[in-house]
């Protein structure tokens, strides 16, 4: 994958100087063609292609922390917000 970086790289640098010695041509025309047709391009290469690294990564990741972390942060075993027997009810103003 990252052959192919270097190589577009190579041919959008050879691009954006041919852009900026040109007669017609400047040199923010060059950095422009550089950016469009290098930076771009190779950034959503390289974004999309390692999509598959980043989700294993990310389940080794997951699996990792569920061996360490067995026993669940809420395992208590009632509903969460419920108040326990012989709690103290809430105090209402009267109408």
């Amino acid at each position: 994958m990252y052959i192919l970086a270097i190589g577009w790289f190579y041919v959008a640098l050879m691009m954006a100087l041919a852009e900026a010695t040109n007669a017609n041509g400047s040199v923010l025309g060059g950095m422009v063609t550089f950016v469009c047709y290098g930076v771009m391009p190779v950034g959503l290469l390289v974004y999309f292609m390692g999509g598959p690294t980043r989700r294993r990564k990310r389940e080794q990741e997951r699996a990792r922390g569920a061996a360490t972390h067995s026993v669940q942060p809420d395992a208590g075993g009632h509903a969460p917000g419920t108040t326990e027997t012989g709690s103290i009810a809430p105090v209402r103003k009267e109408p």
